[in-house]
């Protein structure tokens, strides 16, 4: 279970890597009408559960689902995500798996 939940916050971390790019991020998130957004933060959510379910840390997807909801802010939204994908890529790498 605990190896399950280290692999969604690799997913969630470099989805948010990747939405942090300048301007790709953004034209993206744009593009698809905030779709991208919803998406991640349906994703930081099963994370967040999954990972109290087994016991681990998940404050960087508690810190994902702040930024889905502040990210429609232009260059707010750009930082926000590019913390968010230190945050949860630093947790995912320092998690133990048993």
């Amino acid at each position: 279970m605990k190896s399950n939940v280290r692999t969604l916050k690799w997913i969630s971390g470099g989805y948010e890597a990747f939405l942090g790019i300048p301007i790709l991020g953004g034209s993206i998130v744009i593009g698809f009408g905030y779709v991208p957004l919803f998406i991640a933060l349906i994703l930081h959510i099963i994370t967040l559960v999954m990972a109290k379910k087994a016991g681990v840390s998940a404050n960087g997807n508690i810190f994902g689902i702040i930024t889905s909801c502040l990210a429609w802010i232009p260059i707010v939204g750009m930082f926000l995500h590019i913390l968010s994908a230190i945050f949860i890529l630093i947790g995912a790498a320092i998690q133990r798996s048993r």
